[in-house]
C-alpha cells in the first residue's frame, strides 16, 4: 500500500483535463469479447482498475497491442474458454467489480460465462439481481458452486431474444443484457434500461461493428439480434466524476481553474448541482471555469428549505458524486442534506471528515447533514485510510483544503480510479507527495 503526504491551504491554478471516462472503459473493453475483429479504444485512463481488466483479457486470449499509452487494440480472436474456469481465474476476476460485465460478452458469443463473486469498492451489498434476471430472460441457465463462491452461465439452447422490464435501471446490468443480446436470436426489447452517457457509447461502438440497437439515450431499447460483429474504432467519453472532482477540488480551495475538454453535453446536472451549493463555475465552449473568490453559499428551495443533493438515474447525479458534494459542503455558507440513496455504506467515511473539524450529522447510512463552517480552510489536516475509491477522493480534496499536513493512506483505492493523480495536481500548485509503504 501506499500513501498521500497532502500538504493543504494552498490555492491551485491553471489548466487540466479530465481522463477517459473509467465505467465507459470496463464496458467497451468487455465489449471487445464479442467480435473476433480488430477494435481500438482511444482515450483510455491509465488506472489500476482498467489495467487489470486488460491483462484479464490477456489471459483470456485477447490479442492487445497498446498503440500509445491510452490507446489499444484488442482482438479476441483465439480465447482460451478453458482458462475462465481455473483458479487463476477466478482469483483475479473476483478481485475486480469490473469482471463482472465479461459475462455479457461471453455468454453472447460462446454460450459459456464464469463469474465469481466479484469485489471492488467495499460500499454495501451490490446486488446482481438485474444480471441474472434478464441474461435468465435471454436463455441462459445458472449454477453456483458453494465452495468457490463462482456461477456457471452457459446457454444450451442458445439465447433467445425477450421483451423484459428491468426492476433497477442497473448501469452494469443494462450493459450486461445489451452486450448479450446483440448476439441473440430474435429481438429484445428492455424496458427501464439504464442510459447513462456511457451506455449510450456502447451503444453506439456495437451499432458501429454491425449490431441493430433502436432508442438509444432512452430508456426503452430495441434490438435485434445479428450472427456476427466486426471491428471498430471507439473514443472514450472524459470522465464526469473527475470533472465534478476537480470542480470540487477549485471550490474547496478557492481557487482558479479551467477544465479543458469535458464533454459538457454528456454532464446532465452536474454544473447545475454544483451551482445550487454557490460554486462559480461558468461554461466556456466545451470548458468549464472555476473561479472561487468568495466562498459559497447554497441556494435554498423555493419553499425555503433546505437544499438536498440525492443520487438519481440518469440524468440526475450519479451516486459517484455524491461523496465530493458532500465534502464541498463543509465549507459552504449554509446547510445541506446529502441522500444517498443506492448504497448503505458509502457515507460512513464521514468520520474522518468529522475529526477534521467538519459539522457533520450522520442521520442513518443513506443521509448525511452538513452544516457548512462558511470559510475556506475551516478543516484541519488529520490521518485517514481511504475505504473506497470516491471517499478517498474526498478525503484528498478535504485535505487539500485543510490548515497542516494530512495523511491518506491505502491510495491505492484513489489509484483504481484517478489516472496519476498527485502529479497532474502539483502541476496546478498542490503539494502531495507519495510514499511507498
Amino acid at each position: 500500500m501506499s500513501t498521500f503526504i497532502v500538504e493543504g491551504g494552498h490555492k491551485l491554478s491553471g489548466e487540466i483535463r479530465p481522463q477517459g471516462a473509467k465505467n465507459e472503459a470496463l464496458e467497451v473493453i468487455c465489449a471487445t469479447l464479442l467480435t473476433d475483429g480488430k477494435v481500438t479504444i482511444g482515450n483510455i485512463p491509465d488506472i489500476l482498475d482498467v489495467r487489470n481488466l486488460i491483462q484479464l483479457l490477456v489471459e483470456m486470449g485477447v490479442n492487445v497491442r497498446y498503440i500509445n499509452k491510452n490507446t489499444c487494440e484488442f482482438q479476441a480472436k483465439d480465447i482460451n474458454l478453458s482458462y475462465i474456469f481455473s483458479d487463476d481465474y477466478i482469483k483475479k476476476a473476483s478481485a475486480l467489480r469490473g469482471s463482472v460485465m465479461i459475462v455479457g460478452a461471453m455468454i453472447g458469443r460462446f454460450g459459456r460465462a464464469v463469474l465469481p463473486k466479484p469485489g471492488g469498492d467495499k460500499i454495501g451489498r451490490r446486488r446482481l439481481d438485474t444480471h441474472f434476471l434478464g441474461l435468465h430472460k435471454l436463455g441462459a441457465e445458472f449454477g453456483y458452486n458453494v465452495e468457490k463462491s463462482v456461477y456457471d452461465i452457459c446457454a444450451p439452447m442458445g439465447l433467445k431474444g425477450c421483451y423484459m422490464l428491468l426492476d433497477e435501471a442497473s448501469v452494469t446490468g443494462t450493459a450486461n443484457i445489451i452486450m448479450a443480446a446483440v448476439l441473440a436470436e430474435g429481438e429484445t426489447t428492455i424496458y427501464n434500461a439504464a442510459c447513462e452517457p456511457y451506455i449510450q457509447q456502447l451503444c453506439k461502438m456495437l451499432n458501429r461493428m454491425g449490431a441493430r440497437i433502436e432508442g438509444v439515450g432512452s430508456n426503452l431499447l430495441h434490438i435485434t439480434g445479428v450472427e456476427a460483429l466486426h471491428g471498430t474504432d471507439h473514443q472514450l467519453l472524459p470522465d464526469m466524476i473527475e470533472v465534478g472532482s476537480f470542480i470540487g477540488m477549485a471550490a474547496m480551495t478557492g481557487s482558479d481553474i479551467l477544465l479543458k475538454d469535458v464533454g459538457i453535453d454528456d454532464l446532465g446536472l452536474l454544473p447545475e448541482a454544483f451551482l445550487r451549493l454557490g460554486v462559480s463555475l461558468s461554461v466556456e465552449g466545451n470548458d468549464i471555469r472555476v473561479n472561487q473568490t468568495e466562498i459559497y453559499e447554497p441556494d435554498p428551495f423555493m419553499d425555503g428549505s433546505i437544499m438536498t443533493f440525492a443520487d438519481a438515474p440518469w440524468p440526475g447525479l450519479s451516486p459517484d458524486l455524491l461523496s465530493i458534494f458532500l465534502v464541498v459542503a463543509t465549507q459552504a455558507r449554509g446547510s445541506v442534506l446529502i441522500h444517498q440513496k443506492m448504497f448503505e455504506s458509502r457515507l460512513f467515511f464521514v468520520d474522518k471528515l468529522i475529526d477534521m473539524g467538519a459539522r457533520i450529522i450522520l442521520c442513518d447510512p443513506h443521509r448525511a447533514a452538513v452544516i457548512g463552517s462558511g470559510k475556506f480552510h475551516s478543516l484541519h489536516a488529520t490521518n485517514m485510510v481511504s475505504p473506497d475509491i470516491r471517499a478517498g477522493i474526498a478525503m484528498l480534496i478535504a485535505a487539500l483544503s485543510a490548515n497542516g499536513t494530512s495523511r491518506i493512506q491505502n491510495i491505492n483505492q484513489i489509484d483504481r480510479g484517478y489516472e496519476n493523480i498527485e502529479a497532474r495536481l502539483n502541476q496546478l500548485g498542490a503539494k502531495i507527495m507519495r510514499i511507498k509503504d
